[in-house]
C-alpha cells in the first residue's frame, strides 16, 4: 500500500509503516510498537515509544500486544507548514480499557515532523503524566549523528522562566539534563544537531529528560507533559487532564546541519501554531527607573530623566521613529495621584510616551485577610490566592503569594488597573512576576486544571484589555519575569533575570542570548535585555568605561528594547550617554530589532563571547572579554562567522570608526581586548563563493 500527498509518501508493508518526504523518514514497527526518525545524512533518533500513566499504573506502546495502522486514518493537511499528511498508529493494551494512539505529521520538504500521543479509555479518567516520545537503552545511543559524528555531544538546558538569575546551560556527556519545553542535542564543532520541543502550550508544562552515562551516547530520553518541580517553581504536582481521550503536547522533532537553524525553525513552528502578538512600531527606545533609583523613585527623578532624554539625547539621535518611552518601574505608587498625572503630562509635553509597571498575579501584602479593593468587601485576598489540595496557601515565591488567574475578582482587578493606566495616558506596561500565575494549584474554576490553563486566562485578559481596538492606540506590552511559554500575549519578553551594569551582568545577559536569540521575532517581536546601565546601578559600584560600553553593546545586539537605566543627574552617566549614544551606526543596529547569533556554543552555564549578524555581502561581529582583570586576544576564523571563501574582507571598528587592513577569507579576525572590553565590527566582503 502507498499513499502520496505532494512530496510526502506513506507506505505500509507487513511490518512497518513508513512516511518519507525526501528529507525525513518516520518508521513505525508494527511488531514492536517502536518508531524512529531518520534523515538522509545518516542522523537518526531510534528506539522510541510512548507512555501514559494513571496513579501507579503506566502503559507503554512497546509493551502492547497489538499495533494497528488503518489507511483510513491518513489525512491530507494544508496549513501554515505547507502541504503534508497526518496519520495514526494505534497500540492496543490487552486486558485493559486503554488505547494509545500515536499521531504523526509530516510536510513536504521540511526537515522536521510532529508527534503526539493520545490516551483513550472507555470511562472518564485523568493523568498528569503523558509522553509521546521516550527511549530506554542499556547499550548504544538513541541519537545518531551519522558517520564520524557523535564524539563530542552537548545537551541544552532551557529554563522554564527567567527568575532567580537562572541560566541556560550546555552540558557535555556524560550528563543527566531535564530541560523545559525544548532542547537541542548537538555537536559544537560540526554544529550538527537535533531539536525537540513542544509546539502546543494550552495545558501542559513539557519536560525533556536526556541522559547519557558515556561520552557521545544518550541512552535515555523522555519528552512528557506534566513537568512540575524546582525548574517550574512548583511545590505541588502538575494538574491532571481529565476526559475519555487525553492528548499529550505536540512535539517538534528535527535534525539540522546547524543546530542554530534548528532552534530558529522551532521558534517559527511555534509562531505558525500561535503567532506572536503583532507590533507595527519600532524597537522601544527610552528609559526605565528601576536600576537608576529602585525603591527611591520620586516625581523629580522621573521628570528629570524625561527632560534629560528630551534635551540631551533625542537631539543626538536617541529615538526610534520619533518615539522615546519614559517608564516607571516598581514603587511608582509612592507618587500621589496628582503627581502621577502631572508626570504623564510632562512626558507627553516632551513628545515622549509614558510607561508603567504592574504585577497582575502577585499579592505582596503580609495579611491575606485584608479586603480586595474595588469589590465592595466581597472578597479578601485569601479568597483570591492559589492553594494546594488541602486548602493551604502556596508558599511565597520571590516574596509574594500567587493570585489565581482563574478567579473572577483577579481578572476584574487586572482589567480595572489596566483601564486606569490607559485612562491616565500610559502607552507601555512592564508586567512582572508573571510566573506566579503559572503555578500549579487548586484553581477557582474547576475546569481549570493546570497552571498553564490559568496563566493563559490571565494573559488573555491583559492582551484583550490593552488591544489597540479597545484602547484606541498602540500599547506596548513587555514581560519581565515570565515563563518562556505560552507566548502570543506580549510584544517583548526579558531574556534573563535582572541585569545591571558590571561585566558579570553582561556575561549573564549574553548567556541568555547564546541560547535564546531565536526567541526574537518568533515567539515575541523583541527580546528585552533589561535596563541598560551605562555607569551605575543603584545597587552596585560604578562601572568602568569598558564595562559600561560592553553592557550597551550587549543590549544593542540582543534584538532589543533599548531602555537606559542610569540616574542622569550623575554627570559621568550623562557624559557617557551623550558620547556613546551619538554613534549613529550603533543605534541603527539597535533599530533593526534583530538578535545576533552566537558564533559558537559555550559550556555549562557560560556565555559565548562572539556573536554575528549576517547580511548580504556583509556581517556584524560583536566580541567580548568577560575578564574584568586581564586583557584577552581572540582569533575568530572567518569561516565560522559566515564569510565566504576567497574574498577580500574590509573591517571597520564601529565604536572608534577605524578601518582595519583588508583581509582575505582564509584569514581570521584577530582581536585584542582590554579588561571587560567589547568590540563591534562591520565586515564587508566582495567576490568569493557565496
Amino acid at each position: 500500500m502507498e499513499i502520496r500527498e505532494a512530496s510526502v509518501r506513506l507506505s505500509r508493508n507487513e511490518r512497518n509503516v513508513v512516511a518519507d518526504n525526501g528529507r525525513i523518514r518516520i518508521e513505525t514497527d508494527l511488531a514492536t510498537g517502536e518508531f524512529s526518525f531518520r534523515w538522509k545524512d545518516g542522523m537518526a533518533i531510534t528506539g522510541l515509544f510512548g507512555e501514559a500513566a494513571a496513579g501507579h499504573r503506566r502503559w507503554r506502546t512497546n509493551r502492547s500486544m497489538e499495533h494497528r495502522f488503518d489507511p483510513q486514518s491518513v489525512e491530507s493537511v494544508a496549513d501554515g507548514f505547507g502541504r503534508g499528511i497526518r496519520w495514526t498508529v494505534e497500540h492496543v493494551m490487552p486486558g485493559t480499557t486503554i488505547l494509545l494512539r500515536h499521531r504523526f505529521w509530516c510536510y513536504e520538504e521540511l526537515p522536521y515532523a510532529f508527534v503526539e500521543l493520545e490516551a483513550v479509555r472507555s470511562e472518564e479518567w485523568e493523568t498528569n503524566d503523558i509522553s509521546p516520545l521516550a527511549a530506554l537503552q542499556n547499550d548504544g545511543t538513541v541519537f545518531h549523528f551519522g558517520e564520524g559524528g557523535g564524539r563530542d555531544v552537548r545537551v541544552l538546558f532551557v529554563p522554564f522562566g527567567n527568575d532567580k538569575w537562572v541560566r541556560y546551560a550546555s552540558y557535555p556527556l556524560p550528563a543527566s539534563v531535564e530541560s523545559c519545553e525544548t532542547t537541542a542535542v548537538y555537536e559544537p564543532e560540526s554544529r550538527k544537531g537535533f531539536v525537540l520541543g513542544s509546539v502546543t502550550h494550552d495545558f501542559w508544562k513539557t519536560g525533556l529528560r536526556v541522559e547519557g552515562a558515556m561520552p557521545g551516547e544518550i541512552s535515555r530520553l523522555r519528552v512528557y507533559g506534566g513537568a512540575a518541580g524546582l525548574h517550574t517553581r512548583d511545590t505541588v504536582p502538575h494538574g491532571a487532564a481529565r476526559g475519555t481521550a487525553i492528548a499529550s503536547p505536540r512535539i517538534f522533532v528535527g535534525a539540522f546541519d546547524d543546530y542554530r537553524a534548528g532552534l530558529e525553525a522551532y521558534g517559527r513552528a511555534n509562531a505558525v501554531i500561535e503567532p506572536k502578538l503583532p507590533w507595527s512600531g519600532g524597537v522601544p527606545f527610552g528609559w526605565n527607573s528601576w536600576s537608576a533609583v529602585m525603591d527611591q523613585l520620586d516625581f523629580e527623578t522621573y521628570v528629570g530623566a524625561a527632560d534629560f532624554l528630551c534635551g540631551e539625547l533625542q537631539t543626538r539621535g536617541f529615538e526610534n521613529d520619533g518615539t522615546v518611552y519614559v517608564n516607571f518601574d516598581a514603587f511608582w505608587s509612592k507618587l500621589s495621584r496628582e503627581q502621577l498625572a502631572e508626570a504623564v503630562s510632562k512626558v507627553k509635553a516632551n513628545g515622549q510616551k509614558p510607561g508603567i509597571y504592574f504585577t497582575p498575579f502577585t499579592f505582596w501584602g503580609q495579611d491575606p485577610d485584608v479586603p480586595v479593593e474595588g469589590v465592595s468587601g466581597t472578597y479578601t485576598y485569601r479568597d483570591l490566592l492559589l492553594k494546594d489540595d488541602s486548602g493551604e496557601i502556596l508558599p511565597k515565591l520571590a516574596g509574594g503569594c500567587a493570585l489565581d488567574p482563574s478567579h473572577p475578582a483577579v481578572l476584574e482587578r487586572i482589567r480595572r488597573e489596566l483601564k486606569r493606566f490607559v485612562d491616565l495616558g500610559f502607552d507601555y506596561v512592564k508586567l512582572d512576576f508573571l510566573s506566579h500565575g503559572a503555578l500549579e494549584g487548586k484553581h477557582y474554576l474547576p475546569e481549570v486544571r493546570s497552571g498553564i490553563q490559568a496563566y493563559r486566562m490571565g494573559m488573555a485578559a491583559i492582551r484583550d484589555a490593552l488591544s489597540p481596538a479597545r484602547v484606541g492606540r498602540p500599547f506596548f506590552i513587555n514581560l519581565s519575569i515570565a515563563p518562556l511559554f505560552p507566548h502570543g500575549f506580549a510584544h517583548g519578553r526579558r531574556m534573563s533575570c535582572d541585569v545591571f551594569g558590571l561585566i558579570g551582568d553582561t556575561e549573564y545577559l549574553l548567556n541568555a542570548l547564546t541560547y535564546g536569540w531565536w526567541v526574537n521575532d518568533t515567539l515575541y517581536r523583541f527580546n528585552d535585555p533589561d535596563h541598560t546601565v551605562l555607569y551605575k546601578s543603584a545597587n552596585q559600584q560604578p562601572s568602568r568605561p569598558n564595562e559600561g560600553r560592553s553592557r550597551l553593546t550587549a543590549s544593542i545586539i540582543a534584538g532589543t528594547s533599548l531602555l537606559l537605566g542610569d540616574d542622569f543627574r550623575n554627570e559621568e552617566a550623562a557624559r557617557r550617554a551623550r558620547e556613546w549614544l551619538a554613534k549613529g551606526g550603533i543605534l541603527d543596529l539597535a533599530r533593526k530589532g534583530v538578535s545576533f547569533r552566537p558564533a559558537e556554543s559555550a559550556v555549562y552555564g557560560k556565555a559565548a563571547d562572539v556573536f554575528v549578524l549576517s547580511g548580504d555581502r556583509e556581517c556584524h561581529v560583536a566580541v567580548f572579554n568577560f575578564d574584568g582583570g586581564a586583557p584577552a586576544r581572540k582569533r575568530i576564523p572567518f569561516g565560522r562567522i559566515g564569510v565566504p571563501e576567497s574574498c577580500e574582507v574590509r573591517v571597520t571598528d564601529m565604536w572608534d570608526g577605524a578601518d582595519a587592513p583588508a583581509f582575505t577569507a582564509k584569514d581570521a579576525l584577530d582581536v585584542t581586548l582590554q579588561p571587560a572590553e567589547a568590540k563591534l565590527y562591520h565586515l564587508r566582503f566582495d567576490g568569493g563563493e557565496s
